[in-house]
């Protein structure tokens, strides 16, 4: 049985990554899917999804949106943004960034969605948020880890307020994933091995997790099978929390 047949979804950032894997799962389970991510290499990867190169920062661009993409029941807001540093050494424009990127684009694209999933009375909204924030702090990770707690606190702010209207919204909090951002990550640590080990370290489970156990998450959310579920903030990170 095809968990999603007969809805329409949105996935943003799904041109690598987490939202990557999403929407590929989203469209093996029958949904109709439009991929959105800043960059048009990775959509011609989703073979079967509508695309559309869109800066989710962008007002006016995420506003246009439904009226192309009309009649959406689902939305996977996937687009983040990791920045180093403590708070002393963070200066104002990069937090700035970071609420851009991590809270501004999900603000834009649930304001733009919500309005039509209230009128149809059908709405699943998927804000992809991370362990590192209020649930639990990172070395290095000051600006990342106060906008993940913001999409905590947004995610279950539009679950409460729309809980009447047939929307529902939940959060989904990773730990240490594989993804193209993670190896840049690795990367930027100047040493791979060592860098990686690092990454592993810090999962209690001796692994990295993967962005397709993560999409398998997001499948349940949109899915019929979790419509007494809102508010809630699954965390998946192979027990690096506890």
């Amino acid at each position: 049985m095809q968990r999603l047949a007969g809805k329409t979804c949105v996935v943003t950032a799904a041109g690598q990554g987490i939202g990557h894997a999403i929407a590929t799962a989203f469209l093996r389970e029958g949904a109709e899917v439009i991929a959105i991510d800043l960059k048009e290499e990775g959509l011609n990867k989703l073979s079967g999804a509508l695309t559309a190169c869109v800066d989710a920062t962008d007002p006016a661009a995420v506003a246009a949106l439904p009226d192309r993409f009309p009649r959406i029941s689902v939305l996977v807001n996937c687009v983040g943004y990791v920045a180093s540093g403590t708070i002393l050494n963070t200066p104002l424009q990069m937090l700035q960034q970071s609420f851009a990127i991590n809270v501004q684009s999900m603000h834009l694209l649930i304001s733009a969605f919500l309005p039509g999933m209230r009128e149809r009375r059908d709405g699943s909204i998927i804000n992809i948020a991370s362990v590192v924030s209020s649930e639990m702090g990172a070395p290095e990770r000051y600006a990342y880890g106060t906008t993940k707690a913001a999409v905590i606190g947004l995610t279950k702010s539009v679950a409460r307020d729309y809980i009447a209207d047939g929307v529902r919204c939940n959060a989904i909090s990773p730990g240490t994933v594989e993804t193209p951002s993670l190896h840049e990550r690795i990367a930027a640590t100047g040493d791979l091995e060592k860098g990686r080990a690092a990454f592993i370290a810090r999962q209690p489970m001796g692994r990295l997790g993967t962005a397709e156990e993560v999409a398998a998450v997001a499948v349940l959310l949109a899915s019929g099978e979790a419509t007494f579920m809102t508010g809630a903030n699954i965390i998946i990170d192979g027990g690096m929390s506890l």
